[in-house]
């Protein structure tokens, strides 16, 4: 006996799931939902079946029947949560979970009317990666074992709820409506999602529309138009789209990441709606992760870069294939700024610089950075380098149709290479990428003319004429480049002339109040303020927490900030703001 993912109490000895019918009332004034989970085993089975829990108040375990099943819950464990241990009779085939969840589950952040765009309605949404749905659930948490589900929810009748599956009726009963879906594929439950809130939608394509609330929904149809194109071009590359449909939701400005997967509804920051289309290379990568990650999904978070490096890699073909290879160099150049970036973050911890990581005892939240997502598209371009486009192209589309609805691991990766591209480890030092620390010397460096443009630029202050021609990325690029502390009269000179402080776009406002902290630049905290009061995406949390604790001056600051804003952000993003806090001071060169 064996567990198959240190992060779940999931033993390779016990019966597996296979599918999930779920009845969930959501009560949002207790914060939390009544729910049933059935769960139908792979084979029929008998004795002890662990599944992993967090925060769940378990009322009864039984057959489909009713008899009965004896079962106890432990102790909880700091970063797994608690076992719910069930016997099972002989030759069982399901059983039947009657159970409420807490209303501080992690996988949950519950929005008051105030905090969403429309300012009337309350708004809901689930984060399930990585190790989250068993707050909402009791399951086997891993994504080693893939389930279908059939859900029911029952909600507030004036609220739209909607999940990453297959939609298949809305009934209205008195004051609530039930809203229920499936799923055909088999998903890992880091992929079961949520959302419920005053949500309407438009039409992008026959195969896709997006979501949002009311009073943005029409900027977001205008901001993802291309969606189409994307599709096409990554169907070009990875072959035909397996999910049906390609929808999406814009969040409310909590959400904590620029995207999340979710098959058949990508859930989007609102931070990428910029008014001119230059963000939705964050779409591209979510649409990449149809085939890399819910196509072929990592066996544990142990693998992650198997979804996130190959998903890095996808994204900057697409974009290439869109908009030129000079948009895609500029894009890896600041993806390399962000892994040394994060190497540096890590020097005490070198060995979460691996790819191929041993995370035993270690929260996957915790280690969460750019290192699989960079590191590893340069491994895979350094491949693609090695034997060829066309060559790595094939091997791409046989490894995602061998392993398609399945979950691997780095080991099973590297023998599949090496199988299908024997010529690669000849010459590309696999081993030393994969299960080594740090970047390999001679990884492949990013060459184009807006790159040395840049570069001849150094940190003197760029002419109007030609900063109207940048990119939001070249605009990071320039801002993460300035030698800081820069002087005041320089921040007062970029600040005034480009009115850098009331940016629109997200990436180039915050790459600026990092510089402007770092510079003790006093006139941009209102701006600091301001963002960190609205938005919720640790993205931008990380580094703007991160220098307003360089110096006990902007210390306190941060720590008040934290303390007036923590609430409109999710549990996830309060974990990595409280770490940061408790990390101490840190350099912020760039």
């Amino acid at each position: 006996m064996a567990r198959l993912d240190p992060h779940s109490y999931t033993d390779s000895e016990q019966p597996q799931i296979a599918s999930l019918d779920w009845n969930a009332r959501i009560d949002f004034d207790r914060r939390v939902f009544e729910a049933e989970a059935i769960l139908t085993l792979k084979t029929p089975g008998s004795g002890v079946l662990d599944l992993d829990t967090r925060e769940l108040q378990i009322d009864e375990v039984s057959g489909l029947d009713g008899r009965p099943f004896s079962h106890a819950l432990s102790a909880p464990e700091k970063i797994i949560g608690a076992r719910l241990r069930i016997e099972l009779p002989s030759n069982s085939s399901a059983l039947r979970i009657r159970y409420r969840t807490a209303p501080s589950a992690s996988a949950l952040q519950w929005l008051e009317p105030a905090q969403t765009f429309g300012k009337s309605q309350p708004f809901l949404f689930s984060q399930c990666q990585a190790i989250h749905a068993r707050s909402i659930i009791p399951i086997q948490d891993t994504p080693r074992i893939r389930v279908r589900y059939r859900a029911q929810l029952t909600v507030p009748k004036r609220l739209r709820a909607l999940m990453a599956a297959r939609f298949i009726a809305r009934r209205e009963i008195g004051t609530t409506a039930v809203e229920r879906y499936e799923t055909a594929e088999p998903i890992p439950p880091y992929l079961l999602a949520l959302a419920v809130g005053e949500l309407a939608f438009r039409d992008l394509s026959n195969r896709s529309r997006v979501w949002a609330e009311p009073s943005i929904v029409d900027r977001a149809a205008w901001e993802f138009a291309g969606v189409e194109s994307m599709l096409g071009a990554a169907e070009a590359m990875f072959g035909p789209y397996l999910w049906e449909r390609f929808d999406i939701l814009t969040m409310p400005l909590s959400f904590p990441y620029g995207g999340m997967e979710n098959p058949r509804l990508t859930f989007l920051t609102p931070t990428v709606l910029a008014g001119d289309r230059s963000l939705v290379n964050v779409l591209a990568h979510e649409l990449a992760h149809s085939w890399t990650g819910n196509l072929v999904t990592n066996a544990s978070a142990e693998h992650f870069w198997l979804n996130e490096g190959f998903t890095v890699f996808a994204e900057r073909r697409i974009l290439e294939g869109l908009e030129g290879p000079e948009v895609g160099a500029l894009h890896a150049a600041l993806g390399r700024r962000a892994l040394d970036e994060a190497i540096e973050r890590f020097k005490e911890r070198p060995q979460l610089t691996r790819l191929r990581t041993q995370l035993a005892g270690i929260d996957p939240d915790e280690a969460f950075s750019t290192v699989p997502y960079e590191k590893g598209y340069l491994f895979l371009r350094t491949v693609e380098e090695t034997v060829g486009r066309s060559a790595f192209d094939s091997f791409l589309r046989k490894y995602l149709e061998r392993f398609a609805f399945q979950s691997i691991t780095s080991e099973e990766f590297v023998a599949t290479l090496d199988e299908l591209l024997p010529q690669a480890r000849k010459v590309v030092d696999i081993d030393g990428w994969i299960f080594g620390e740090g970047v390999p010397a001679g990884a492949p460096a990013p060459r184009s003319s807006r790159l040395e443009a840049l570069a001849t630029l150094g940190a003197d202050l760029p002419s109007e004429g030609l900063a109207n021609t940048w990119t939001p990325t070249e605009w990071q690029l320039y801002l993460e480049s300035v030698p800081r502390p820069a002087s005041l009269q320089f921040c007062e000179a970029l600040d005034s002339k480009f009115q850098l402080s009331q940016s629109r776009n997200y990436e180039i406002l915050v790459a600026w109040l990092v510089l402007a902290v770092c510079s003790n630049y006093s006139p941009a905290l209102p701006s600091v303020e301001r963002v960190l009061a609205q938005v919720g995406r640790m993205k931008y949390l990380r580094p703007i927490y991160t220098v307003l604790t360089k110096n006990a001056g902007t210390r306190q600051l941060a720590v008040q900030f934290f303390e007036r804003f923590r609430s409109i952000y999710h549990p996830i993003a309060r974990h990595v703001v409280e770490s940061v806090l408790q990390s101490g001071s840190t350099h912020c060169a760039p």
